[in-house]
């Protein structure tokens, strides 16, 4: 038999907080006027919220809350659970705008330029569309990497996601030779000659178009913290994309040789974030290891590397590390670089050595961001 002390127990599940007053004061035997005597209410706003016409504030809530022993929690709970059921809880804009939302970093890329901003969710859906070249947002997000795998990896946030597609329809754009593996190896060999002086990166989307990679640079979205990608339009055509988020040459040229070894490799499709910088993250898979260790022995020989570090350390003098660049003709920002990758130099150290690269390079490569909007297509 129900509680006659709980209200709660005989009232339906929609009642309204004005529903439980008039059974607190039949219980009681009170009449609203003695209601109103008692909260120091007025009449008038008693009966509108028994009439559901007003809404319990918090100070009334109080008030009723020490008049029927209650708390005031539990009224501001009945005033809250009502309110919420007079709404429709299933609104499909909502849903829909979530989703959405969910796929796409809607805001920056309007931003960037990448979609036009749009009046209605039907433009944005169809928008959005349009840039990742499906017919309906509801199809899987796959971008084709080396033929094996696609860009619609749980691990790819939404920014980062629409960072690979916008690097994509960059590197269509780009010219280069049919990618061939037999020779590219070889050819790589010649890059770290570029690396010696920092106006040579103007050498790199050139260079790369000659070996059959296609080279782009894409300013990273805000929180995505990417550094650099490597993917493939199809077999033969691999495409490697910087976001040169730290304009430091040692920064650009470790993540450009770490790409160029995930082509080497055929690896499935690679984004890097974090990849360097101060606060960069180890990356320990086999295939990301790897990648590592080839970017810095086709920049340093591993061997020179180390027989510089036994030689000097723990005193790196900038003049040893000068005069050691100048030897193995590299620029003395990469020797710092790798030196601070190693923990051997703090990330602050040699700070005048790091050349900055992004200008020159932005100049000469097929760039999108830093102000400029190209053409989304």
């Amino acid at each position: 038999m129900p509680d006659p002390l709980q209200p709660e127990l005989f009232l339906n599940a929609g009642a309204s907080p004005g529903d439980y007053i008039r059974a607190e004061l039949s219980r009681r035997g009170w009449t609203q006027e003695d209601l109103a005597r008692i909260t120091a209410k007025p009449l008038r706003t008693i009966n509108r919220i028994i009439q559901g016409k007003h809404a319990i504030i918090p100070e009334m809530a109080v008030a009723l809350g020490i008049a029927f022993g209650d708390g005031a929690e539990v009224w501001m709970r009945r005033e809250s659970a009502y309110r919420l059921s007079l709404i429709d809880q299933a609104d499909p804009e909502v849903q829909r705008r979530a989703a959405i939302y969910q796929k796409a970093p809607v805001k920056d890329m309007e931003k960037r330029g990448w979609i036009a901003k749009t009046a209605s969710i039907d433009e944005l859906e169809r928008e959005l569309s349009r840039f990742f070249g499906v017919k309906s947002l509801a199809e899987d997000l796959e971008l084709t990497a080396a033929a094996r795998s696609s860009l619609d990896s749980p691990t790819l946030t939404p920014p980062q996601r629409a960072w690979c597609y916008r690097a994509t329809h960059l590197a269509r754009s780009v010219s280069a030779r049919p990618f061939d593996s037999t020779g590219f190896d070889e050819a790589l060999q010649d890059i770290r000659r570029l690396a010696a002086f920092p106006d040579q990166v103007k050498e790199i989307p050139k260079f790369l178009g000659q070996i059959g990679v296609r080279f782009v640079v894409v300013e990273h979205l805000p929180q995505s913290k990417i550094d650099g990608a490597a993917m493939w339009l199809d077999e033969r055509s691999p495409v490697v994309a910087l976001s040169v988020r730290y304009d430091r040459i040692d920064c650009f040229w470790h993540t450009l040789c770490h790409e160029l070894a995930h082509i080497k490799y055929r690896d499935r499709f690679s984004m890097d974030d974090e990849l360097v910088g101060e606060s960069r993250i180890q990356k320990y898979n086999e295939q990301e290891a790897r990648a590592d260790e080839e970017a810095a022995h086709l920049l340093i020989p591993r061997e020179m590397l180390r027989s510089f570090v036994l030689r000097q350390k723990p005193l790196y003098s900038k003049e040893r590390i000068i005069q050691f660049a100048h030897r193995i003709k590299i620029h003395p920002g990469i020797i710092t670089g790798q030196l601070q990758h190693l923990r051997e130099l703090t990330w602050s150290t040699n700070r005048e050595m790091m050349a900055k690269v992004r200008s020159i390079i932005t100049r000469v490569a097929l760039t999108d961001g830093w102000g400029a909007l190209l053409p989304s297509t």
